[in-house]
């Protein structure tokens, strides 16, 4: 099998040119699934209920989320209704949606889809990232229950992210970290079988902030306030950023991971 995960959308350009190119992805590296974080795709802040629908519609099998799940707040709603849209595994009971959604392909074979949100320096209210995935794991096992697991960790830290695949390695057959945006060159499968990647980049202008319009980054960074409110997405070229990982059908460990830059 192999999976095409796709870096964070950021805005209305960026999620544009991912429709416009997803059969040119699926000519190239013949995917059976893609998957995308679209936690950035209406403004840069969540993704609206039209916004999810059009990528779903679109050749897009799964869309993850993170630290702005909720900032289009209709989600709050939508979430319930459409189980394509992941939010994070980690979030304590009650909050609408699931962590985690599986997809049968044709030939019968499961893929299983997690996101966990990271703690360090995301000032979220969280549950433990480490005792969700350990959870979950007890019930959702490669060669068994399914074929393949993959899991988006939303995190700032670097530390936080490879501890996270180590803890799973051998487990599941890739960890993917998002929320960054800037994709890192350390693609590759750990000692037990896992791929794994610390950021797999962002869908957007990358002559910007991390997706955004330079200027009002700056000024934050040098005033301690934003000057316009929220930030805007970059309006310039856009670059696909992610991963393709092929997975041995028999054991759902990974056999490749090659990270992926197209303009």
């Amino acid at each position: 099998m192999k999976i095409l995960f796709i870096g964070d959308i950021v805005g209305k350009l960026a999620k544009e040119k991912l429709i416009e190119s997803t059969s040119i992805l699926k000519k190239k590296y013949l995917p059976d699934v893609i998957i995308v974080n679209g936690e950035n795709t209406t403004g840069g802040y969540g993704i609206s209920k039209k916004d999810a629908q059009e990528l779903l519609d679109n050749g897009i099998d799964a869309i993850t989320l993170g630290n702005h799940a909720w900032d289009q707040r209709e989600m709050l709603t939508y979430i319930e209704e459409c189980p394509r849209i992941i939010r994070a595994l980690n979030y304590p009971k009650g909050v609408p949606g699931k962590g985690h959604y599986t997809i049968e392909l044709i030939n019968g074979k499961k893929i299983v889809i997690v996101q966990l949100m990271l703690r360090l320096f995301m000032n979220m209210f969280i549950d433990d990232p480490f005792s969700a995935i350990k959870n979950f794991l007890l019930s959702e096992k490669l060669g068994s229950t399914c074929n393949a697991i993959i899991i988006d960790i939303h995190g700032e830290a670097t530390s936080e992210k490879n501890a996270i695949a180590h803890f799973v390695d051998g487990n599941v057959s890739a960890v993917l970290g998002t929320h960054t945006h800037i994709p890192t060159s350390d693609d590759s499968i750990l000692p037990k079988g896992t791929a794994y990647q610390t950021d797999v980049g962002m869908t957007g202008d990358y002559n910007s902030v991390i997706g955004m319009n330079i200027d009002n980054p700056i000024h934050s960074f040098e005033k301690g306030f934003r000057a316009e409110g929220r930030f805007t997405p970059a309006k310039g070229k856009i670059t696909i950023c992610g991963s393709i990982i092929e997975i041995d059908d028999v054991t759902g460990l990974a056999k490749s991971i090659k990270s992926i830059k197209e303009n």
